[in-house]
């Protein structure tokens, strides 16, 4: 069996991500989506690890073949302990390409593991969590870059975060 993981913080979920995550499910025949928890970032998180879980769960619901976890630490070692021997990244520019593939490299010196690059689809090229937030915290509209079951939580969040700060 071909197993994959696709890995990420997913803070919040896009559609970007799910363009990912769905183009690998056609290409393997199990996919995790693999949610990173780490301790020291949670402060800077909108949605605790679960929630990001609970959001991947739901979006990914379409595709029987993919499941959602969490993990700490290395994601070699987190695929290590489930016999997963590929990593599928989405790749948005050159930039992107840089950074992954000495991760890449890193990643298949620690473990028995292979990187495979998925370039995004054109609609997606410019997607991040980050910018996602920023626009979103100003009033933007993201509502065709987050997935359905996504923008009203985040609308929530970022509304919450606000009436805190006031």
């Amino acid at each position: 069996m071909r197993r994959a993981v696709c890995p990420g913080s997913f803070d919040p979920v896009t559609n970007g991500h799910v363009d990912i995550i769905a183009r690998a499910a056609r290409l393997f025949d199990e996919v995790v989506v693999a949610v990173g928890v780490n301790k020291g970032k949670s402060r800077a998180r909108l949605f605790t690890s679960e929630e990001r879980m609970a959001q991947l769960e739901e979006v990914c619901a379409a595709f029987p073949n993919v499941t959602v976890a969490g993990f700490e630490g290395l994601l070699t070692d987190f695929c290590v302990a489930h016999d997963v021997h590929a990593i599928v990244k989405g790749l948005r520019a050159v930039t992107d390409f840089d950074y992954e593939l000495q991760m890449a490299q890193m990643n298949s010196s620690l473990a028995d593991v292979d990187t495979v690059f998925v370039p995004c689809s054109p609609e997606y090229s410019f997607l991040a969590s980050s910018l996602v937030k920023e626009v979103a915290t100003f009033g933007g509209d993201v509502s065709g870059l987050v997935p359905p079951e996504v923008l009203g939580q985040l609308t929530a969040r970022l509304a919450e975060r606000a009436a805190e700060e006031d």
